[in-house]
């Protein structure tokens, strides 16, 4: 297979058997890399010793997800680049299947696997990405019956926790943009493919059971609330233009607000309200998407599809 598996490691000592054994007997002609972080655990001794068949890259400090796959992508080829999580199992055919489902669709820039549960394996982790008017981007399907989600559709972007993308369009879109660290990476290079035309899908005979959180610790700490709070700031002022930014401003006003509200009931408040004010100081030395006229009617669809997407959380 013309494909490439790429792996970001960080202190994943008690996850990577689990992830690599799946790929074992799948693997075909498929690379597999392991990009560390700069881990301190057992978990780089462990590839090296247990899996001589998988390529192992290491860096000298954990500069976060966007840089460790960024470097994974450079150091591979291939046509197609699948990115999954560490702290995950790739059922039978996951790589294959998420092969031909890009191979069926040229315009297709990513598409997502079927990520379940690894607690509860009859429960979605999420099968694809939306982003709506209030500025949230949230796991279409979390937490419901896989069954309710075994249709391929198009997404707004794929969760790059396990999905695939097409190698030659990222001299289009570019790569993840490091300045994220980590969370809404996956986000905001769907969104840039999506304004310059292309897709993302969702397919889900490729499956993979997620733990969820295992480098950060918890679903809701922090750091996480702030980083994810900077990078959705920076991610509206990066890659909208003016005419949306100011369309969407009461919608984005009030997502904000309700964000704030509910971190502040988990005593996290401080730290949301830090993690925007650190988006307004990325956004002012950022790079942002240049609007072209000809992608009008891309954004304008993309528009829409905020609007619409609105419904989905009530």
């Amino acid at each position: 297979m013309d494909v490439s598996v790429i792996i970001p490691n960080y202190n994943g000592e008690q996850y990577i058997r689990e992830c690599l054994d799946s790929l074992s007997a799948q693997r075909g002609g498929a690379r597999i890399l392991i990009v560390d972080n700069g881990s301190t655990d057992g978990s780089v001794r462990i590839i090296r010793e247990e899996y001589p068949w998988a390529e192992l890259l290491e860096l000298d400090q954990n500069y976060g997800f966007c840089r460790a796959v960024n470097e994974g992508i450079r150091a591979t080829d291939g046509k197609y680049v699948i990115l999954l999580n560490n702290d995950t199992k790739a059922a039978d055919g996951f790589i294959s299947s998420l092969v031909e489902a890009m191979e069926a669709d040229a315009d297709l820039f990513s598409c997502q696997a079927q990520m379940r549960r690894m607690d509860r394996p009859d429960l979605l982790d999420g099968a694809g990405d939306f982003y709506c008017a209030l500025g949230w981007a949230i796991a279409r399907g979390k937490n419901a019956p896989c069954k309710k989600y075994d249709r391929p559709s198009a997404i707004f972007s794929s969760c790059a926790g396990a999905a695939i993308y097409r190698r030659s369009l990222f001299a289009e879109t570019g790569y993840f943009d490091e300045a994220h660290f980590a969370y809404l990476e996956d986000v905001d290079i769907g969104y840039r493919a999506r304004i310059l035309g292309y897709r993302n899908g969702y397919a889900p005979d490729a499956v993979v059971w997620h733990k969820g959180s295992a480098a950060t610790g918890s679903r809701y700490n922090r750091f996480k609330v702030t980083s994810a709070a900077r990078n959705n700031l920076y991610l509206i002022y990066k890659n909208m233009p003016l005419w949306q930014i100011l369309i969407n401003l009461p919608f984005f006003a009030a997502g904000m607000a309700v964000k704030l509200l509910f971190f502040t009931c988990k005593g996290m408040g401080l730290a949301y309200a830090k993690g925007i004010w650190r988006g307004i100081l990325l956004a002012r030395k950022g790079e942002k998407v240049r609007y072209l006229p000809e992608n009008f009617d891309h954004c304008w669809r993309i528009q829409l599809e905020l609007w619409r997407n609105l419904r989905l959380l009530f």
